[in-house]
């Protein structure tokens, strides 16, 4: 009798859907975050509503103050002696870091060549930039807590590509993108200013200011969103006021969504054999696919805006695009990797409990 119990699923868990290993099995639609609706809301707003003359101006220069807060932000939040701690993993932030600013360039590169007509230049640029964009922090460590993987290692992986992602994507997209979307020595600079200085500032306010932000950090979350939001009305604005939505067809858009799923699921289908060959324990192999095929929304759109300027609407459309398949493939993925916790023969290695924690509810990453 007492065995039955306690196999037996609670009854708020069989109502939520919830299967009786943990495991979360939530229906495809309930992975949309309201997060999502509200990009979408800012996107409609600007086609609606663009801002033009000095409204136009007022809002760049909110959104380069905004721009500059949410670096602080991440600079004040980041711990340095977490980060330094979690080198030891070397094998697993090698496979993301080459994954992350090897793999995802090359493979954006074929799929661009390889693509017929339909898309358009800036569609295609936008679609290098996605790959040079530095992995996600928030969202991979939720779905890798979903997933019953390495959660610490999964933060230190996140961590370590937004830090090479602050030098290493500005240089790799004046190199391959400079002359489609004329980045010179400025746009460089610009990305000192407003990007490297400010994170700096937050690294070194940290020791005074590392135990408010953590204290209020729900307070601080609709500042990091807000100022995500504020960057996609102005960049939207932009391409509209040029009229650069009248050269986008519905058939480039289904083009645009194909070429994003084939690059998703050749991410992570390379990511998985690699955290195999270099034989990554279970829970550390499926925080390396997560990470390793996540891009960052809130990295990429402050640099987009930065590097391209007036020239940012169309170009971040793949990495918004990208950002929501990726939430859906993760949840699916992590889903599949709780339930089959116990058996060795799935998931990115041989099993393996070190490191793992308990489901978390994936949601639109802040970093």
């Amino acid at each position: 009798m007492s065995t039955a119990r306690q196999h037996r699923a609670p009854p708020a868990a069989q109502a939520r859907g919830r299967p009786p290993d943990g495991g979360e099995r939530r229906p495809w639609w309930r992975v949309l975050d309201p997060y999502v609706a509200a990009l979408a809301g800012a996107v409609a707003l600007a086609a609606l509503l663009p801002a033009t003359g000095r409204a136009a101006r007022a809002a760049e220069l909110a959104c380069d103050l905004a721009v500059g807060l949410l670096f602080f932000l991440y600079g004040a939040r980041l711990s340095t002696r977490e980060t330094v701690a979690g080198l030891r993993r070397l094998r697993l932030h090698g496979l993301v870091l080459a994954a992350t600013f090897v793999l995802f360039p090359l493979l954006g590169a074929a799929l661009t060549a390889l693509t017929p007509g339909p898309l358009t230049e800036q569609l295609r640029t936008g679609v290098l930039f996605l790959c040079l964009v530095p992995s996600t922090v928030q969202s991979s460590v939720a779905l890798t807590g979903a997933a019953r993987g390495n959660v610490p290692a999964a933060i230190c992986a996140g961590a370590y590509s937004s830090l090479v992602g602050l030098v290493l994507t500005p240089l790799l997209a004046a190199w391959l993108l400079g002359a489609r979307a004329a980045l010179s020595a400025d746009g460089l600079l610009r990305i000192c200013a407003q990007l490297l200085a400010p994170f700096a500032l937050g690294q070194l306010l940290r020791p005074w200011t590392g135990g408010f932000l953590a204290r209020h950090r729900r307070v601080l979350a609709p500042v990091d969103r807000g100022s995500i939001l504020l960057v996609v009305y102005t960049a939207f604005s932009g391409a509209v006021a040029q009229g650069v939505w009248s050269t986008v067809t519905p058939s480039a858009l289904f083009t645009l969504a194909g070429v994003l799923v084939v690059l998703l699921t050749a991410a992570l289908a390379a990511v998985r054999l690699g955290a195999r060959l270099l034989g990554l324990d279970r829970a550390s192999g499926i925080a390396a696919v997560l990470c390793g095929s996540q891009k960052s929304l809130a990295g990429g759109l402050p640099m987009a805006t930065v590097l391209f300027g007036p020239q940012a609407g169309l170009l971040v459309l793949p990495l918004m695009m990208y950002h929501q398949l990726q939430l859906v493939a993760g949840a699916l993925l992590a889903g599949r990797w709780a339930r089959t916790a116990s058996s060795p023969s799935d998931g990115a290695g041989p099993a393996a409990a070190e490191g793992s924690a308990p489901p978390a509810r994936a949601s639109p990453e802040a970093a």
